[in-house]
Formats: structure tokens, sequence, C-alpha cells
């Protein structure tokens, strides 16, 4: 198993990861976090020249490369064409990191700064966030890890970042499990999501109504619904069978949503026990609740199993 201290990826050859996504989404956070890591880190190298990096003898620590519109030769079709070229060589094992955002929170973020969008010289940040999202469609759409920074600030960011690429060890997959509410939409970026709306709704006890999913006596409630362990234990199952054949894909990172109505109870206790179980078959584990970090009572965490 190699990782980190040596720089390669899970087929052996030199890691590079490709980090982008629309200006002001955190691309530059990213692209210092994985420096703290230990990342030998280049950013806005003219596309013609990452190849040559493959020339030489092994760097010896993973890459990572930071790519936006500001590139001297940008555009969707050469960056494709660079994944391919990249994928392609024996001797290299690369991946896209997309940091994606909302428009509307991409626009607040320019208002903040008071930055000029680089596809706006003339008008205003939205043209410029709308016309770059659009360029982008066809590179988010070949991410291997997408991270949604719309709720997400430059710490949490940083700190995901450390979740999914600070373990040293590339042939393992960092597996993200998250609760969310559907009223306010689904997270972007899940790979697989469960549908927790059919068990038994602690809101309509008036002692559990404002606990949490975390709560003891919440999370004998929802287990009680008779359809719980059956539900359970075939989606627990089912991961388990399919996190071996994703890692076999070269996957690095999976992120699994539960939902619920409000995103504070019955998501959040399925949430926390499919983390549990997961990290104790193994695999290393992080959680988010989205709902309940907007009101400030959960703080990602992170659970680790033994490969981890």
């Amino acid at each position: 198993m190699t990782g980190l201290a040596d720089g390669t990826g899970a087929n052996g050859g030199q890691r590079i990861v490709l980090v982008t996504g629309p200006s002001g989404a955190g691309r530059s956070t990213a692209i210092h976090a994985l420096e703290d890591l230990g990342y030998e880190v280049i950013d806005n190298l003219p596309f013609s020249l990452i190849p040559r990096l493959m020339d030489g003898p092994p760097l010896g620590r993973p890459v990572a490369l930071g790519i936006d519109v500001r590139n001297r030769d940008f555009s969707a079709t050469a960056l494709i064409e660079l994944i391919d070229r990249l994928t392609r060589l024996p001797d290299a094992a690369p991946e896209v990191l997309y940091l994606d955002c909302q428009p509307d929170e991409l626009v607040r973020r320019y208002g903040e700064t008071r930055r000029r969008h680089p596809l706006a010289d003339a008008e205003t940040p939205a043209a410029g966030v709308a016309r770059e999202i659009d360029l982008l469609v066809p590179i988010r759409a070949r991410a291997e890890i997408l991270i949604d920074t719309t709720d997400q600030s430059p710490h949490d960011l940083k700190a995901e970042i450390a979740r999914i690429f600070g373990q040293g060890q590339t042939s393992q997959i960092a597996v993200s499990v998250h609760s969310f509410s559907y009223k306010r939409g689904v997270p972007r970026g899940l790979d697989m999501m469960f549908d927790c709306r059919f068990l038994k709704n602690p809101h309509w006890e008036g002692a559990l109504r404002s606990l949490d999913g975390r709560d003891p006596a919440v999370v004998h409630y929802v287990e009680s619904d008779q359809r719980f362990s059956a539900f359970f234990d075939q989606v627990r199952d089912l991961l388990l069978l399919l996190l071996p054949a994703q890692v076999d894909e070269g996957k690095s990172h999976l992120a699994i949503g539960f939902g619920c109505t409000g995103g504070q109870h019955r998501s959040v206790a399925v949430a926390e026990k499919m983390a549990k179980a997961l990290a104790e078959a193994g695999w290393r584990v992080s959680k988010r609740h989205r709902e309940l970090e907007r009101r400030g009572g959960g703080v990602p965490d992170s659970v680790q199993g033994e490969k981890a």
C-alpha cells in the first residue's frame, strides 16, 4: 500500500491532483491546504508544461496543480485532453478535485471582496459567474472528488481536504456520511443517497422535538420503527459490498447521504449509526450533519476505522 510518503497513487504512478472549479469556490484555499499536507503545489502552470513533470525522476511526494480560467491556454476541451493524456501515462495517477459552489454565493463572495471576475472585465460578477460555470460543466462531470463549498468557511474546507487527502494512503477511500433536510434541497456532490422519511418521525413527539438524532432517546425512538432494522442492515451490507469495488475503480472519496424532512432526527440518527458501522468495518469515515451545522450544533467529525 503506497501513499503520501512516496507520492504514488493507486496504480503506483505519480499522484497528480488537478484542483479546479469556478473562481471564488475555494481553489486557493484547497491548494494551500494540500501544500500543508506535504503536496508539491504548482499553480496555473501552462497545460503544455504539465506532461513534462513526468519526464524527470519521481518527485517523491504527490503533486497538486491549481487550474482555472486564468491559465494561459485554458479551455474545457484542453483540460479534458490533458486529463486523458495523463490517464494514459503508465507512470501517472491523476485525479480531479472540483471545488463547486452555488452561483448566488459566488456572487456574494465577489461582492464582499470587490474583486473583478476574470470572465467579466466590464460586466457584473454575476455575468462572469454564469459564464464560467457553463464553461466548466464538462470538467465537473470528470471530477473524481467534488466538494461543494457553498456553506463552508475556509476553515471547513481545509478540514474537508485534510480528511480526504491527509491520511497518506491513496489506495484507501475516504467515506463521508451526510445527513440533510429534503426541504433545503439535496447536498451537491453526493454519490449515493437514501431517503429516511418513511421512518417514524420524532418531531411529532413533544419530548423529542427539540432534540436531535444524536440523543439516545431519539435514537431509541427511530430504531423502534419495525422497518428500521431491515432498512439499516441492507443499506450497510450494500455499502460494504460496494466500497471495495469503489477502491478498485480508483476512487479516493465517496459521499453518502441520508435525508429526512427536517434533517434533525431520523437522517442524523441513521447517519451516525452508519458512520459507526462503516468505521467498525475498518473504513475511514467522516460525518457531516448539514442542518445541525447551520444551527451551530453539529461540528464535522470523523470516525477512524482500522483501514484508515
